[in-house]
């Protein structure tokens, strides 16, 4: 089953500048790549929805054109051909569109509504959600979990886990996503005491790995060779061809302490570099025969974020450790060879202070080459990058005007 998993959320991700597109007339684009654009404002806007018949040349604008969202922030699934709307409903239930693509344009096919969830995936035919506590309950701390028939377009099953147990230190395992690998569920976490995100063992790696669809805790994998895997609503596991799973460190973990005058201090926690390591296909155990070093491999840059586009290869952006920050989103790109432990730069791309944003929502073939990345600049244009990665390349496609693009996806 073909599956990409995307996904936005403006108000957690931190990107503190907004960029814009300008407004021009409303052009359609019909075809079977989807958009979603958050149109030009400030604050409380709602994406709109848009097609496109290719990533590569053309234009397509939002202004009179596309299918508006409800809410204000949405993140994004495609699988089982059907791609899914997800309203961030800031704590209360949020609604969950699915849309097929019949001549080009966008048809709705279902609507209903889950609660707000932190981690997603699709796993067999289902869309597996996880709404993850932050604080600790004497009574009991717990998950609360939903599978999502994509079939039927119906919740087919929900329930609770035990929040607590992935861990078993006394603080929460906070899941920074969820990954089908095989017929299990790996969750990877970091451990926080409260909803500040506080932890006594940020410098450390867990994955809980459930079975499925029964979500029984089977036994929770650790590392000490780095900090947490991904970033808060952050994948960072990645499943090869052979079945191999690589997993990235950013080494962002931070803690709060409380300065003599009442205030407070964010601190990094972390005392290993940004690294990836390995799970190889059918155990459920760290190698420790692998250990790829990423800052010594990039000069001291750090991944916050990566799709992975076949024969080993991911693209990532990465991000100078000089300017780390547990949100911050790497404005370059990079060609991350897990095989050969390599990290080339791409080349072509605007310079870095003409970026705004680089969207984490993104299309490949997974044809070992190729990818298809959303640039918002500083001046206001937004265009769609092809990335080739056997050259470290990128050249500038689609242009998108009316907004900034928060994702791009593709449906047959």
């Amino acid at each position: 089953m073909k599956t990409t998993i995307t996904k936005t959320l403006a108000a957690i991700a931190l990107v503190t500048t907004l960029a814009s597109c300008a407004k021009e007339d409303g052009v359609k684009n019909p075809g079977n790549f989807i958009l979603a654009v958050t149109p030009t404002a400030s604050t409380g806007v709602a994406d709109y929805l848009v097609t496109a018949g290719s990533l590569d040349t053309g234009k397509v604008s939002i202004l009179g054109n596309g299918v508006e969202q409800d809410g204000t922030y949405r993140y994004y699934l495609t699988t089982n051909n059907k791609f899914f709307s997800m309203l961030y409903g800031q704590g209360n239930p949020g609604a969950v569109t699915a849309y097929s693509i019949q001549n080009g344009d966008l048809t709705k096919i279902s609507n209903f509504q889950t609660e707000t969830v932190q981690a997603f995936a699709p796993v067999n035919s289902d869309i597996l959600l996880t709404k993850v506590p932050r604080s600790i309950n004497s009574a009991g701390t717990y998950y609360t979990y939903y599978q999502v028939n994509t079939n039927t377009l119906q919740i087919a099953k929900e329930g609770t886990l035990d929040a607590m147990a992935p861990g078993n230190n006394g603080e929460i395992a906070h899941f920074s996503w969820l990954q089908q690998v095989g017929n299990k569920v790996y969750a990877p976490f970091f451990s926080i005491k409260a909803n500040n995100f506080s932890s006594a063992y940020h410098d450390q790696a867990w994955i809980a790995v459930y079975s499925y669809p029964d979500m029984t805790l089977e036994k929770t994998i650790k590392d000490d060779r780095t900090s947490f895997i991904g970033r808060y609503f952050t994948n960072g596991l990645g499943v090869v061809e052979n079945g191999d799973v690589y997993a990235f460190s950013s080494s962002v973990a931070t803690d709060r302490i409380t300065n003599s005058d009442a205030t407070t201090t964010t601190i990094y926690t972390d005392t290993k570099p940004a690294a990836i390591t390995r799970i190889k296909a059918g155990t459920t155990e760290f190698d420790q025969s692998y250990y790829f070093n990423i800052e010594a491999a990039s000069g001291n840059y750090y991944v916050t974020n990566w799709i992975y586009i076949g024969a080993n290869k991911f693209v990532a952006h990465i991000q100078p450790k000089a300017e780390k920050g547990a949100y911050t989103a790497g404005k370059e790109l990079a060609i991350v060879d897990v095989a050969s432990k390599t990290v080339t730069k791409v080349t072509g791309l605007p310079a870095k202070a003409e970026i705004s944003a680089l969207t984490v929502n993104n299309y490949t073939p997974k044809d070992g080459r190729t990818a298809y990345i959303g640039l918002n600049l500083v001046n206001t244009e937004c265009y769609v990058y092809k990335i080739d990665a056997a050259n470290a390349t990128a050249s500038k496609g689609l242009k998108v005007e009316g907004g900034k693009i928060t994702a791009v996806q593709h449906l047959d």
